[in-house]
This record gives C-alpha cells, sequence and structure tokens, in this order.
C-alpha cells in the first residue's frame, strides 16, 4: 500500500510542507511514497504522471470535492493505482447526506436541499418546524461567520433564515457544495474530539485540529460513532465527538479521513501506524 501526498507548489518533487512531516514518517516505516501535482495545467493525467503504476494507495491531502475526487481517481485507475477509497465511498463520507442516515439519533437532526433555490431551502427549514439551527453545505460550515452566515435563531423566521443562507452563499462562493443543510441547535460544553477509523475500527483519538492543546477527556465515549462508522462500511473515516450539555456525547462530523487533518500536536507516526499498521 502507498501513501499519495500532495506536491509543493514550487518544489514538485518534494511533498507539501503541511504534509512533510507525514511523508517522512512513512518512509521511515518502510511505506513508499508518491506524489500528486494538484497545480498540474494540463489536467489529472499530468497530476499523477509520477505516481508508480499498478499498485493500491491511500491519499492523504487537501480537501478535494467529489468531482475532482472521482477525476484523480480515474487518472490513478488509468495507470493501474486503486485508490483504497473509491470515488463513491468518498463521496459518502465527505457530503453530509452520504453519512446522515447511518448516525441518525447520534448527531443533530438535518434537513438538507439541492441546490441553492430559496423555495427549497424554506422547505428545509419547515422540516425542522420551529427553533434554533445551524446552517452548513453538504461538507462544510461557516462557523467562523457565526452571526452572519451560520446560526440561524428560529427557522420559522423565513426572511431572517434567508439572510443568513444568502450571506452563506456568497461567502462560500464556488465552493459551495451540494445544497444547504439545516441542523437543529444543540448546547455543546467542552472541545470537539477527532476520532480515527480504518475498516470500522477506532484506531486513534486526538484533539480537533481546531483546538489542538484541547486533549480527549478520559470519559470519551466513542460507542456512538462506533454503530454509524460499522453501518458505512468504509475503509477510512473520521468522526468528530463532543459533549452535549446534558452529558450525551454527539457526532459533530463524519468525513473521509483522507483529507481530515492531524492535530499539529499528534505526532504523523501515530497517524501512519494507525493507518498502515506500520
Amino acid at each position: 500500500m502507498m501513501l499519495l501526498l500532495p506536491a509543493d507548489v514550487l518544489r514538485p518533487r518534494r511533498p507539501d510542507e503541511h504534509f512533510a512531516a507525514e511523508a517522512r514518517a512513512a518512509r521511515e516505516a518502510g511505506i513508499e511514497v508518491a506524489l500528486v501535482d494538484h497545480d498540474a495545467l494540463s489536467g489529472w493525467d499530468a497530476a499523477v504522471a509520477r505516481v508508480p503504476a499498478s499498485t493500491a494507495a491511500v491519499y492523504r491531502g487537501w480537501m478535494l470535492d467529489s468531482g475532482r475526487y472521482a477525476a484523480m481517481a480515474g487518472a490513478l485507475a488509468a495507470r493501474g493505482v486503486t485508490l483504497r477509497t473509491g470515488a463513491a465511498s468518498y463521496r459518502r463520507a465527505h457530503e453530509l447526506p452520504g453519512w446522515y442516515a447511518a448516525a441518525a439519533g447520534g448527531t443533530p437532526e438535518s434537513a438538507w436541499t439541492e441546490g441553492d433555490d430559496r423555495e427549497d431551502f424554506r422547505r428545509a427549514c419547515a422540516a425542522l418546524g420551529a427553533g434554533p439551527a445551524v446552517l452548513r453545505d453538504y461538507t462544510k460550515s461557516m462557523k467562523h461567520h457565526w452571526d452572519e452566515a451560520a446560526f440561524l435563531p428560529d427557522v420559522a423566521d423565513e426572511p431572517a433564515t434567508w439572510r443568513v443562507a444568502s450571506r452563506f452563499r456568497e461567502l462560500r462562493g464556488d465552493d459551495f457544495a451540494g445544497g444547504f443543510v439545516v441542523r437543529r441547535f444543540e448546547s455543546f460544553t467542552g472541545a470537539e474530539v477527532r476520532t480515527w477509523w480504518v475498516d470500522g475500527s477506532c484506531r486513534l483519538v486526538t484533539a480537533h485540529p481546531d483546538t489542538p492543546e484541547a486533549q480527549p477527556p478520559a470519559d470519551l465515549e466513542i460507542g456512538v460513532a462506533e454503530s454509524a462508522v460499522r453501518s458505512l462500511g468504509l475503509p477510512f473515516v473520521t468522526a468528530d465527538l463532543v459533549r452535549r450539555a446534558d452529558g450525551r456525547w454527539r457526532i459533530v462530523e463524519v468525513g473521509d479521513g483522507q483529507v481530515s487533518d492531524r492535530p499539529s500536536g499528534t505526532p504523523p507516526e501515530e497517524l501512519i501506524e494507525a493507518l498502515f499498521g506500520a
């Protein structure tokens, strides 16, 4: 199994600095490392031209939308390289509609649209009824723009919710993914915890990249994610957990592990060992 990493923009024969430590840890563990040039101007065939042919691989790199990931997987397949996570599996983990049913009951109630139509958005809000909610799209929120583009004080207030949705759509621009997702607001306490799952087994528990100094508490309960992850049947995912005000642990997010960031305080060797059993 080979590790694929993004190439450095200025030095395409070297891994991007953000992933250099993981490249070093993989090589020290005897794992072959190859680079993908995301800046190749002539398309994906050129982007994967330096990847050795006829082998299996795991990608660790920048977040790609589902279409770009499928294009990369196709270019690699043409070289005889099989990604451990296929395009359909990536989409299922990467986009909320793909993993929501498996996590229902352990994650905030959600409704979503296909696209950014206002009437479809109104219907999604109506599906939740009244009360506060949080807005995102299929892959990302704008939580750093909380008041203007994330928090909906009352989903029954259609003009106010549409103002927030419009601002969200403006900020996301070309990165807007899939449609609007409206999630019922729940009050959480403490920092999020990132759990890493390989073939349905939790291999690593870390801080969340946004709060790398906040280590997972001793009383963390991963059971809320275990049944969801196993039912998804995906090869490599993350599940971000957080404690609700009533003490219950909840799933905030499921993501494809290939594009989930490693918190700065977690040694790269730990992730490589979890992923490859090295």
